[in-house]
């Protein structure tokens, strides 16, 4: 007698051992690039703003020692400022760093809800074009109007932190979407890197743009963002489900299950896990407690202080500290992006080796924290600074682009999830959302701390202590897996040594 769901068991395993051998499709390689372009260009319009912080600064007060003729019309004009001195200036920047880290991290965590609960590329899409919008008005429509308003810049930085945040829960969910557990180290490694190019891109804008005003790299960028943005609206998938395929995930789950037990029964569960009304959405507080989110949440708290503290102030400390220009400052604080880069995709392989996270991401921030006291020490030169920056940002922007994207994908699609895959979004919005408020906090005492000591050093110092703080909270974690390394280590010995003992015999 036949049964049905046997019959369509066989269909489904042989369709899933046939797509484990053809593994890459060209819809891969559509979304690994589309989310790679997307997320950059988020993050390029990030970069541009701190990296004009000096001439903002300057554009928002007068002139030293301007005298104001009110009998002249331009005059007039031209004094609608801010600020008495750039100082002034540069503090009330950082305030507004600190308003959009606050912001960006509220939005993740509403920006990760509704992922998990929207399309993924109309959020993404409609996230681009709200943050090209409100960056023209910042900075073009302000300064073209000389609109010098303490509101304005406030409230449209907290939209701008709101829109940003539909990015990365959006992209992180479509990347783990089409890419299964194996390789994820090495394939997010290289991916992560779209944070890393945006900052690299941003800053090119900034210093070929800002000799005509600082408003045109903003002006450039958010032209750019809408057209990325249509192209993303029009183009990206963001599952294998919408053209008929099956997640990376559930084929190696098909194949390994059915090497165990093919049944009719089982392949039933299987195709019923398969369908997509059985699939809801986690709650966000249940999200929090999955594990290893919170303690991730919270490392990643520290980490991204650290991290963003280099992404908003790196530039202004070259140029503060030793007087360079600002666009050789802007150039050459992307090294530290280049040494993220490297680091994130020399992380992921190795991980994906030892098979644990958390045995690369610790002893990659112990060795970054002599790597801080080195830098603060560091003198003018631009050779020394350039080659410590880029191992700096290997050692630090490496593990956090690891925590960001790798692990947060492995936390997303745990085995407790198997019956829940939407929850990618909402677990990366939780603990993105938790490292943004770390760096929003980072924002406020930066300068607080350089002011009050007068010395760049204690800011580095401040690092370090944070960057020990990110060990400690993954801690437990990591001796978890270091036993389980080690017990790993035992079983292929003594499997190994079992072969060569069958091999003698024989």
């Amino acid at each position: 007698m036949n049964r049905p769901t046997t019959d369509t068991g066989d269909v489904n395993i042989r369709g899933a051992q046939k797509s484990l051998r053809r593994r890459w499709t060209i819809y891969h390689l559509t979304t690994f690039v589309l989310t790679f372009v997307s997320y950059s260009m988020l993050h390029a319009a990030r970069k541009i703003f701190s990296n004009v912080k000096s001439t903002i600064a300057e554009e928002w007060s007068l002139p030293a020692n301007y005298s104001i003729n009110p009998t002249k019309p331009d005059d007039l004009w031209n004094q609608t400022r801010l600020y008495k001195s750039p100082d002034d200036a540069t503090i009330f920047l950082g305030v507004l760093d600190a308003v959009f880290m606050f912001s960006y991290s509220a939005g993740l965590f509403i920006s990760g809800i509704i992922g998990d609960r929207f399309d993924l590329r109309i959020v993404l899409s409609v996230g681009m074009i709200v943050t090209a919008i409100v960056n023209f008005l910042f900075a073009v429509v302000s300064e073209w109007l000389h609109i010098y308003s303490i509101p304005w810049y406030v409230c449209f930085w907290i939209l701008n932190g709101l829109a940003q945040s539909t990015g990365w829960p959006c992209v992180v969910a479509i990347m783990g979407n089409w890419f299964g557990k194996e390789g994820r180290g090495l394939i997010f490694g290289i991916w992560s890197a779209c944070a890393s190019v945006g900052n690299i891109f941003g800053a090119a804008l900034a210093a070929a743009f800002l000799s005509y005003g600082y408003e045109y790299p903003f002006l450039v960028c958010a032209v750019l963002l809408v057209c990325c943005a249509i192209i993303c609206l029009f183009a990206i998938i963001p599952s294998p489900a919408d053209v008929g395929l099956q997640m990376e995930d559930e084929i190696s789950s098909v194949a390994e299950q059915t090497n165990d037990r093919e049944t009719g029964e089982e392949t039933e569960v299987l195709i019923r896990n398969n369908d997509g009304s059985t699939q809801k959405p986690v709650t966000f507080f249940r999200a929090w407690f999955l594990p290893g989110v919170l303690m991730y949440s919270l490392c990643y708290a520290c980490l991204k202080l650290v991290n963003y503290s280099f992404f908003f102030w790196l530039p202004f400390y070259l140029k503060s500290k030793f007087s360079w220009e600002e666009s050789e400052a802007d150039l050459l604080s992307t090294l530290y992006d280049v040494g993220g880069i490297f680091g994130g995709i020399i992380g992921g392989v190795a991980s994906d080796f030892i098979g644990f996270r958390s045995l690369v991401v610790i002893p990659a921030l112990l060795i970054a924290v002599p790597l801080l006291f080195v830098f603060s020490a560091l003198t003018n030169s631009k050779a020394a600074n350039g080659a410590v920056m880029t191992i700096t940002g290997a050692f630090i922007g490496g593990p956090a682009n690891m925590i960001s994207a790798a692990i947060t994908a492995d936390l997303g699609r745990q085995e407790v999830l198997a019956a829940s895959d939407q929850a990618l979004s909402t677990v990366t919005g939780i603990v993105d959302g938790t490292g943004s408020f770390g760096a929003a906090i980072g924002q406020v005492l930066i300068p607080v701390i350089q002011k009050g000591f007068d010395d760049w050093r204690f800011v580095f110092y401040f690092f370090i202590l944070m960057t020990l703080i990110t060990c400690v909270c993954i801690f437990p974690l990591f001796i978890r897996e270091c036993r389980a390394a080690i017990a790993k280590f035992k079983l292929w010995r003594s499997s190994r040594g079992q072969q060569n003992y069958d091999r003698i015999q024989d």
